[in-house]
């Protein structure tokens, strides 16, 4: 394993028992057909969950409300850069020649989603033990308290309030369409709610914009609706 590498793994406290899992994680579509998209899908999931069960802990006489709102300030793209950041993910990240010209690997929504495939990779490694621990150490530093608030409160966590205070279920988000060269894709996601039979899509040159411009998109018929 190459010396960055095993310096990483120093950081996070965590050596891998299978390698190539880490060596993924930590490589763009742009630079190799075995990138690290699928690994971030699954470490998102297993962020929010250990996040979630972090502040049930933390927070146990905070309300769901603000459970979400803490919640989302601390898996938002901003602080999940910060984390990559001070893990050193920029120095290790493997992007194609293209990426690396524009900057790609200073890219924040870039390093945000390296992170998660980070925690996936542990998680597929050792567990979901094993990943919460790691949750658990990167927020270690972070003052963690009800009052926490995201910088300007994004189209995603909007729409998300909206529903839980209507008592209805979050809306689900999928990629329709990928456009464009490797290091200067486009994304298509699609943003619905099923118990209200509406729909939106939005684009966005990483999932997370996209999302984020499929949740405004939705927002935008919800107000025009004036439920």
């Amino acid at each position: 394993m190459p010396p960055t590498l095993a310096s990483l793994q120093r950081r996070l406290q965590h050596v891998f028992s299978d390698p190539a899992l880490l060596a993924r994680a930590l490589t763009h579509r742009s630079a190799s057909s075995d990138h690290n998209e699928r690994l971030e899908f699954l470490g998102d999931s297993v962020l929010n969950l250990a996040v979630s069960t972090l502040l049930y802990e933390r927070l146990a006489n905070q309300p769901e409300g603000d459970l979400s709102r803490v919640r989302a300030n601390m898996v938002r793209q901003d602080s999940l850069h910060g984390l990559a950041v001070a893990l050193g993910l920029p120095e290790v990240l493997r992007v194609g020649e293209g990426e690396a010209r524009s900057g790609g690997k200073t890219r924040p929504s870039m390093l945000a989603d390296a992170l998660e495939a980070v925690i996936g990779a542990v998680y597929l490694d050792a567990g979901f033990q094993a990943a919460t621990a790691l949750v658990r150490r990167l927020f270690e530093g972070v003052e963690i308290s009800p009052q926490m608030q995201a910088a300007s409160k994004d189209a995603k966590t909007a729409l998300q309030e909206w529903l839980q205070a209507r008592r209805m279920k979050l809306p689900d988000y999928c990629v329709v369409d990928t456009r464009g060269a490797a290091h200067r894709q486009s994304f298509e996601v699609e943003c619905s709610i099923g118990e209200l039979s509406l729909a939106a899509r939005g684009t966005g040159s990483s999932r997370r914009a996209a999302e984020q411009s499929a949740a405004a998109a939705v927002l935008l018929q919800l107000q025009a609706k004036k439920p």
